[in-house]
Parts: structure tokens; sequence; C-alpha cells
């Protein structure tokens, strides 16, 4: 039988039950040197249940806390733009672990396989593993190395603001997953995480004194290594450049302030590109600098907010549950509805990045005029770099190269014209997936995968008429576009910096 996941004494930290998982049978040991806690993807001292949940065993156990926050150097889609966003993290968890007096240890590994057995060595120290349950990209196969540790393992899901296990299905449509959130979500506004459980830990210890002067020689902390000779060396995946964006908790913070300042009241006139009013908080998100909790909190405390406040009637509507301003609503939807749909689908089908996963009636589409004519087909290598005959859709596609995102709106009809100018759309969603995850910030991600697959039918329904190419799936046009959007700043912002040619 699966031992208790808390400790065996409640304190007054409480991780939710609903939230943990035993990833093994093995009990904590009491002998143990420390509670090690594998940071993954909840990257930030702050509203991490993971976290929260670790300091509450080290509390009770009387037992210092690890803190480990690795990086590997071979995953896929590799590049300094990635590592160079997930160091600024790590460099704002050290100060924030050196203010709280507890041993926190990064490590960028500078050559594949450099890292391999450092987390079994350091397991077997601990009296149990606490780590992050994510349910995209590689993440899923950490949670499995952790299953098999000889250490008790737990796997904790502060991912969003409702729980993983609390969707008893999968989801197909925004609004029938909207109509479920507004009949489940209440209990779950009233539950948080800490803002900072560090400063609930009751035994203080220094990195050198918890881990042997042997591994961390082999294994150099971040801190005491050189950072840009580390980088230079890694055989990255992908030669992607860093972008100008600044990654870590104490820059989400500034980016979430700044959006509720000044541009959350504007939230309404976000499809226009013309006008900066997104929250871009994506990538805080994804790489778990920021927390939906904190997102979702400090903008109901803006309001003075109540559960009180809350609609009685589960209609699926998009406005009108949280009796806020529509502008407000509409970003509640995105950070929860729309983002959480993603969480839904990963974490129930395995098979969320293929084109098996479509529904049916898309794949039927879709095969069906996947012989139509097309008008032009472009390679991959010119779609990369951004060499089409389409001057709004090549603007997307420098965007997301140069600054690692493209504005949201776009980034939909950025997929259907590559699905149009594709032979086939098996072909186009690899390509899509490709180019998104190679470059975007918020890549590879959940919600990345909802917006792609999206394109070719998910959480969408069948359109008519039926046209050449789309069948039924929803027809979009940069000719559409432009009588829909003001486009002609955006596009002249991409022309004045210049295009870029095949090498």
């Amino acid at each position: 039988m699966p031992h208790n996941t808390h400790p065996p004494k409640t304190d007054e930290l409480g991780t939710p039950s609903d939230r943990i998982t035993s990833l093994n049978t093995r009990p904590p040991d009491p002998d143990g040197k420390y509670v090690l806690y594998w940071m993954t993807a909840f990257r930030r001292p702050q509203f991490n249940y993971a976290l929260q949940l670790a300091v509450e065993w080290s509390n009770q156990l009387n037992k210092p806390l690890l803190i480990f926050e690795g990086l590997q150097a071979n995953y896929r889609w590799s590049s300094r733009r990635f590592h160079q966003f997930i160091v600024d993290g790590m460099k704002n968890n050290a100060s924030a672990a050196q203010l709280a007096d507890t041993a926190y240890y990064p490590y960028v590994e500078p050559a594949p396989g450099d890292g391999k057995g450092l987390i079994r060595d350091l397991a077997t120290e601990a009296c149990l593993v606490v780590t992050d349950d994510y349910p995209c990209f590689f993440l899923p196969a950490l949670k499995r190395y952790a299953q098999g540790l000889s250490t008790c393992s737990l796997a904790v899901d502060s991912n969003g603001i409702l729980p993983l296990s609390a969707s008893p299905k999968i989801y197909t449509t925004a609004y029938s997953f909207r109509r479920f959130l507004q009949k489940t979500l209440p209990p779950h506004l009233t539950t948080r995480p800490l803002e900072t459980p560090l400063e609930h830990l009751r035994y203080h210890n220094r990195l050198d004194d918890l881990v042997c002067d042997k591994t961390l020689q082999r294994h150099p902390p971040l801190l005491t290594t050189a950072l840009d000779s580390i980088l230079e060396s890694i055989p990255f995946e992908a030669d992607v450049p860093a972008t100008s964006v600044i990654g870590g908790c104490d820059e989400a913070q500034r980016s979430l302030a700044t959006f509720l300042d000044t541009r959350l009241e504007s939230y309404g006139e976000r499809n226009h590109p013309d006008n900066d009013v997104q929250s871009h908080l994506s990538p805080y998100l994804h790489f778990g600098h920021i927390s939906a909790h904190a997102i979702l909190h400090q903008l109901l405390d803006r309001y003075g907010w109540e559960p009180e406040q809350l609609s009685d009637q589960a209609t699926g509507s998009r406005q009108g549950w949280w009796n806020l301003p529509p502008e407000t609503e509409g970003f509640l939807d995105q950070l929860i509805t729309w983002r959480e749909l993603g969480f839904n689908m990963c974490s129930q089908n395995p098979l969320y990045d293929r084109y098996e996963s479509l529904p049916n009636w898309a794949r039927v589409t879709l095969q069906k005029h996947s012989t139509d004519p097309r008008p032009v087909v472009y390679s991959l290598e010119e779609l990369e770099h951004s060499l089409t005959e389409d001057e709004l859709w090549n603007a997307c596609q420098r965007q997301l190269v140069q600054d690692g995102f493209i504005h949201n709106y776009l980034r939909m009809l950025w997929g259907k014209k590559i699905f149009q100018w594709t032979h086939e759309p098996q072909a186009a969603l690899e390509i899509m997936i490709h180019l998104n995850n190679k470059y975007a910030l918020d890549g590879r991600d959940p919600n990345s995968y909802s917006g792609i697959f999206w394109t070719l039918g998910r959480y969408d329904r069948a359109w008519g008429p039926e046209r050449d190419i789309f069948g039924k799936i929803r027809y979009m046009t940069s000719d559409s576009a432009r009588k829909k959007l003001r486009v002609k700043k955006y596009i002249e912002r991409d022309q004045a910096g210049g295009t870029e040619e095949l090498p």
C-alpha cells in the first residue's frame, strides 16, 4: 500500500492531498540527511505547492531542506535562448534561498551526460524526494525516473488553479470545460499555496554541509562556475540566441505588475497587433517562474473580490461568471479556461502532441482534402527564414525567431497558413511544432500544443461551407486578418527591421 504523502502530524502548511502523488511505496527514511526537493518545472520560491510540501516534511522530520534545480545540456530544441532564461531564474532562486538560509544547489550540465547519476546520489542521502508533477514535454520522464529511485518519492501538482486530478475526463471544447470549471472551481479559489513557503522552514543549513565535497567538485553548482563559458561550450541542438526578455521570478512579478497597472483595462483590444496590451506572462508561466495562483489572486485583490460574487449559474459563458469587468473576465478566461484546458489534455492523453489526437471529424475532413492542390508549397527552410510572398505571415515568423513569441491572435493565422502551404496536414503539424518549440519562449507547453492543434480542429467544430484544402476546418487568411485587425503598423515595424536570407 502507498505510504501517507503527508507527514504523520499536520502543521500550518497543509498541502492539499489531491495535488500529491506517491511515485513508489517506499516510506520516508527518518535517518536521511535532508529532504530533497528536485525542482524541475515550478522553478520559483513563491506559490509553489511542491516546495511547500518539501518544507512541511522538513519541519516534521526535523531535517534540513536541500533544493536541487538542474538543467540538462541535451534536450530536444535546447538552445542558449532557453538556457539563459532558466539561468536568469536560477539567480533569483539562489537569492531567495540565501535569504531563507536554505541549501540550494543549481546545476547546469556542461556537456550531455555530465550530470548522470547526480539525482540518484542526492536521493540516496535523502529522507524522501519531492518533485514537480508537470504533464508535458520531457518532464514526465523525469517523474518516471524519480519513481525508480530507492528513496520515497512524491510528485506535486502546482500547475494551475484546479488540480489535475479534479478533471474526470478529457474535455474537447472550451465551452464544456468552462462549464465544468464553473461547477467545480469555487472551493479551489479559496485554497492557494503559501506565498513564501521558505519563511516557514524551521531547520536551516548550507549546501556544503549537506553535499559532500567530491560531489560538488564533480558537479559544481552554477554560482561557483563561469556561466558564459559553460553556455559557449554546450553543444546545443539549435543555434538560437537569447532574446532581450529576462527570465526569473523577479522579472515575472514586474511583468505582472506592469500588465495589471497599464494594460488590463485595454485587454479587450488584445487581438489588434498595433497596440501592446498582452500580458507577456506566458514564458514565465511555462518555465514556472510565476504561478497562476499569484496572477489570479493579485488580480482579484485589486478589485477586493470575494467568492460570493460568483454567479450561481454554470452556463459555460465567457462573460458574467466572475462579475468583474469584461476585460478582466477575458483575461481570466485565458489564464484559467484555455490554459488549464491544455493541461487537461496533456495530463490525460499521452498522444497530446500527435496527429492522432485530433478529433475524428477533423481527421476525416483533412484526409478527404489532403490531395487538394496547394496555391504554393514552401519548404521548412523557406518558412523558417520568412521567405514567403505573404508579408503579414513573414512578420509573424520573424517576430518568433527574433523575439521568441508571436502576437497571440496572429499565431493562429501563422499556423493556418503553414497548413495551407504544406503538402499534407501531418507535415504541416510537424513544421508548426518544430518552429514553435525551437524559437518560442513559451513553447513545449500544454498551451502551445493547444494553439497549434487548434489550427487543425482541436477544441473547435466543423465549419461550412466546405472548402478546398481546409475542408470543414475553420478558414483563416491574411486578407481576412487585414480586414478584421489593425496590422499596418505591425508590418511596418517588421519591414523596418530588414529581411533574412537563406544561408
